[in-house]
C-alpha cells in the first residue's frame, strides 16, 4: 500500500465488549478488560502501517446511565490501566503521547488526577505517535461546550475556525478513517464536526475479536477510495 493511501489518523468505536463477554460466558468486567488490552494491539498495527494517530472512544457521556455496578467496574479498570501507563518504562512511553478528551470533570477526582498525570508523563519531546482517548465524551456535548465557550468569550463573529478552535480536540487533525465494530452502522455521536469528511468502515466482528487482518482490511478499503472533500 502506497504511503499516500494510508490514513494518518484513525478513530475507532470499539463496540461489542458486553455482547462478546456474554457469548463467552464470562463477566462484563473480563470482557471490558480484554477490550482495553486490544488497544495495545491496534497501536502496534498502526505503527507497522505508519498510522501516526489513533483515537479510541472509551466511555461516552451516555455510559453514565448504565447500571451503577457496571460503571464502577469500568472506573476500576480505568484506574488500573492509567496506573500501568504512568508507571510503565517501556519504549512506548518514549515515542507515544497520550491525550484525553471529554468532560473529564465528571469522573471521580482520583481518576481526573491520574488522567492528568498520564498526559504529563507522555508529553514533551519528539513523539512520533499519539493516542487520543475519548472519556466522558459525547459529540453533541462537545459542540455545546464549544458554543458556550465562544459565548463566554464574547466573540462577535463565529465561523468554522472559531468552532474548531473551541472543540476538545483543538489542534488535532480530523480523522481520515472511522472504524466501528459489532456490525452497527452509525456514529452514535463520535466527533460529528471532525468526521465531516472522514471515510467509514464497519466491521461485523465484536471488538474483542477485531484482528490484525480486520484492521488491514479496513486500510485496504480506505486505499481504494478517492476522497473528494465535496469537490
Amino acid at each position: 500500500m502506497e504511503r499516500n493511501t494510508v490514513p494518518r489518523h484513525i478513530a475507532i468505536i470499539p463496540d461489542g465488549n458486553r455482547r462478546w463477554a456474554e457469548k463467552q460466558g464470562i463477566s462484563k468486567k473480563e470482557g471490558y478488560a480484554i477490550g482495553i488490552e486490544k488497544i495495545g494491539d491496534v497501536l502496534k498495527w498502526c505503527k507497522k502501517h505508519d498510522v501516526y494517530m489513533l483515537t479510541m472512544w472509551g466511555f461516552s457521556t451516555d455510559n453514565f446511565k448504565r447500571d451503577h455496578e457496571e460503571v464502577s467496574t469500568l472506573f476500576g479498570l480505568f484506574k488500573d490501566n492509567l496506573q500501568k501507563a504512568i508507571e510503565s518504562d517501556d519504549r512506548n512511553k518514549k515515542e507515544l503521547r497520550v491525550r484525553f478528551f471529554g468532560r473529564i470533570n465528571l469522573f471521580p477526582k482520583e481518576i481526573q488526577q491520574m488522567i492528568r498525570k498520564a498526559e504529563e508523563v507522555t508529553s514533551g519531546g519528539d513523539r512520533k505517535y499519539q493516542l487520543n482517548l475519548l472519556l466522558s465524551y459525547g459529540g453533541r456535548e462537545e459542540l455545546v461546550d464549544a458554543v458556550n465557550s465562544i459565548i463566554a468569550e464574547g466573540m462577535d463573529k463565529v465561523d468554522e475556525k472559531a468552532i474548531s478552535d473551541h472543540l476538545y480536540t483543538k489542534g488535532v487533525p480530523d480523522p481520515d478513517l472511522v472504524i466501528r465494530t459489532s456490525g452497527e452502522q452509525r456514529l452514535s455521536g463520535l466527533m460529528p464536526w471532525q468526521s465531516c469528511y472522514s471515510e467509514f468502515y464497519f466491521c461485523r466482528k465484536l471488538w474483542p475479536d477485531f484482528s490484525k487482518k480486520d484492521f488491514e482490511a479496513a486500510l485496504n478499503e480506505y486505499g481504494k477510495r478517492k476522497r473528494r472533500y465535496g469537490k
